[in-house]
């Protein structure tokens, strides 16, 4: 089974993809590490240097790569959602789950993380918010199961998400004890 995490930068996909992974015993996949690995260096480097389309072209392959048969938790980077045909391999091969944070509740989450490009502007909470109006809809296209992140614990989101596809009969049931 392949479980994909989509939302915005700051919602939480590593965190609780990281802790989902456990609960379930299958390997965690962060996919923009595996992108730094492949680059040999940072996405952001790249991105300067290289444009956008090239990086997404990267992204595409990679994501391509990482979806295809073995067991995952897969937490994808903010802008993975933004291809259309992305969009169609992710849903088709995985069970992909949009953690949807308000861009304030972001905000609230990562703004004294000085490591997040998203940050480096003159108002990131605007910036949130631009991004969570043009990516909302196409991360809502892409997922199976919506979350909504708000204020629960990275534990509760985990046992959010078990539920989910637990109920979908995408994971098997524990017997009673």
């Amino acid at each position: 089974m392949t479980i994909v995490l989509v939302g915005l930068p700051g919602s939480g996909k590593s965190t609780v993809g990281r802790q989902l992974a456990r609960r379930l015993a299958i390997p965690f996949v962060d996919s923009d590490q595996v992108i730094e690995q492949r680059l040999g260096c940072s996405i952001r480097e790249f991105f300067e240097r290289e444009g956008e389309a090239r990086f997404r072209d990267i992204e595409q392959d990679t994501l391509d790569d990482l979806t295809r048969g073995q067991d995952v938790v897969l937490s994808t980077g903010g802008g993975s959602c933004m291809r259309e045909a992305t969009r169609a391999f992710l849903h088709e091969r995985g069970q992909v789950i949009y953690l949807r944070s308000t861009p304030e509740d972001i905000y609230r989450r990562i703004k004294h993380d000085r490591g997040r490009p998203l940050l480096l502007v003159a108002d990131p909470l605007q910036r949130l918010r631009d991004l969570h109006e043009a990516r909302d809809p196409q991360y809502r296209e892409c997922a199976h199961y919506v979350i909504e992140t708000g204020r629960p614990s990275v534990a509760t989101l985990v046992n959010m998400i078990v539920m989910q596809l637990e109920l979908a009969g995408n994971l098997p049931v524990p017997a009673p004890r």
